[in-house]
């Protein structure tokens, strides 16, 4: 078999520090997700400045958040190698924890600013939805969040193929998977924003909980590194809790609609 050449993770180097693909795919998401907000603020009568006020607070907490949720669950190998804990170029950011820091972040400048808790969150779910699906080519540029062992990858294009070709073997892109989905939550998402006149506030967050969390719940059981809690793959079982949540609450903010049909 011909060597595969996979892409170096640093994108570039500025002096002694190095920029990586991980950092820049991330940034880039963040970036995307403010702006998208911003020009959606106003629908809610949400000051735009008020959308980049909360990203400045929410973002480096979310990152926070996303980090501690990781070393908490990978712990035994963090306390051999405490240096690593904030060697966060390496990987190792769990999205769960980000959001969960992100949405207390909310509330609190929610109730601070005057705003409606869902209608924050309408806003910013399109955007998270592409943050995160930019976010998930970090871990293809760092060679993570991968899959079992496959066969071939030839449905794909060349340069993905190689990057994962990992420890002698291709391996099931999950990454890309999990990317796609979200790519296409957000369409449907922009589709629903823009041809239902009637949809109540929440129900795009109603919606994302239940999109994301079946997406992630298939996905996640494809993997290799998921996060664990004895046999049960953390991850998993909050995806299936989010769907439970999303599904309850559609029904909840629509139950004057229902009591009348």
């Amino acid at each position: 078999m011909t060597a595969l050449l996979s892409i170096n993770p640093t994108a570039f180097e500025l002096g002694p520090f190095e920029i990586r693909w991980y950092a820049l795919c991330i940034v880039t998401g963040v970036i995307v997700a403010v702006l998208l907000a911003m020009k959606e603020a106003p629908s809610k009568k949400i000051k735009p400045d008020d959308v980049l006020d909360f990203i400045l607070i929410a973002f480096p907490v979310a990152i926070l958040g996303s980090r501690l949720y990781y070393v908490l669950f990978e712990l035994g190998y963090y306390r051999q190698h405490p240096a690593e804990i904030f060697a966060v170029w390496h990987g190792g950011l769990a999205i769960y924890g980000g959001l969960l820091a992100g949405g207390v972040v909310l509330v609190i400048f929610s109730y601070y600013k005057l705003i409606a808790p869902l209608d924050l969150l309408d806003i910013a779910i399109p955007g998270v939805l592409i943050a995160q699906a930019m976010g998930r080519w970090g871990n293809f540029f760092n060679q993570e969040a991968f899959g079992r062992t496959v066969n071939s990858l030839n449905y794909l294009p060349e340069f993905i193929k190689s990057q994962m070709f990992i420890d002698g073997s291709y391996r099931t892109p999950t990454f890309l998977y999990e990317s796609t989905w979200n790519i296409f939550g957000f369409a449907v998402i922009m589709i629903f924003r823009h041809r239902i006149k009637k949809l109540k506030s929440g129900d795009i967050f109603a919606f994302y909980l239940v999109w994301y969390g079946i997406g992630r719940s298939v996905i996640e059981g494809m993997r290799t590194d998921s996060l664990m809690l004895g046999n049960i793959r953390v991850s998993q079982a909050l995806s299936l809790i989010l769907i439970l949540v999303g599904m309850l609450f559609a029904i909840f903010n629509h139950r004057k609609l229902l009591k009348r049909h």
